[in-house]
C-alpha cells in the first residue's frame, strides 16, 4: 500500500511539473507598467505624487550595486532632462532570472514653473538594465500642479 502512495505521488509531481509551452518567456528587455497613481491634482511643494509601477526582465538585471549609477529615469515634460534615480538590484548579481515585481515611487517637490496659480503636466518613466537596454517609455495622465 505504501509503494502504491509512493508512485502516486511520484507520478503526479512529474505531471505537475511538466513545461507548459504556452508560456512565453520574458524578454531580456525590461518592460515597465503604470499600475496606479495617487492623485491628478496636487499642491506644490506639498503633496506628493505616488506611482506604482510593475516591472519585468528576462534575466533580472534591472538595478545596480553601485549607488551612482541609476536606473529610473523620470521625465516632467516641461523640462528637458529627466531625473534619475537609484534603484537596489532586484534580483542577486550574476543570476540570470526572469523577474517581475513592482516599485512603488514618491515625488515629492512639484511645483508650478510660470507665474499662474496653477500648470499641467505629466511624466515619463523608464529603467534602464545593467546591460544598457532601455524599456519602454510609460507616461502619466496629465497632473495638475496648484500653487
Amino acid at each position: 500500500m505504501i509503494r502504491i502512495v509512493l508512485v502516486l505521488f511520484i507520478l503526479s509531481m512529474m505531471l505537475s511539473c511538466q513545461k507548459d509551452d504556452n508560456l512565453l518567456p520574458l524578454s531580456t528587455t525590461p518592460s515597465i507598467r503604470l499600475l496606479k497613481i495617487s492623485s491628478d491634482t496636487i499642491k506644490e511643494f506639498q503633496d506628493p505624487l505616488e506611482l506604482l509601477i510593475e516591472y519585468e526582465d528576462g534575466d533580472g538585471d534591472l538595478g545596480n550595486i553601485d549607488t551612482d549609477i541609476n536606473s529610473l529615469f523620470i521625465k516632467d515634460n516641461r523640462l528637458d532632462k529627466a531625473d534619475e534615480y537609484y534603484v537596489a538590484p532586484l534580483a542577486p548579481i550574476g543570476s540570470q532570472i526572469s523577474i517581475r515585481g513592482t516599485l512603488n515611487i514618491t515625488l515629492n517637490g512639484a511645483f508650478v514653473l510660470g507665474n499662474s496659480a496653477s500648470e499641467k503636466t505629466y511624466f515619463e518613466l523608464w529603467m534602464i538594465d545593467r546591460a544598457g537596454r532601455k524599456s519602454n517609455v510609460i507616461r502619466t495622465k496629465e497632473i495638475t500642479i496648484n500653487k
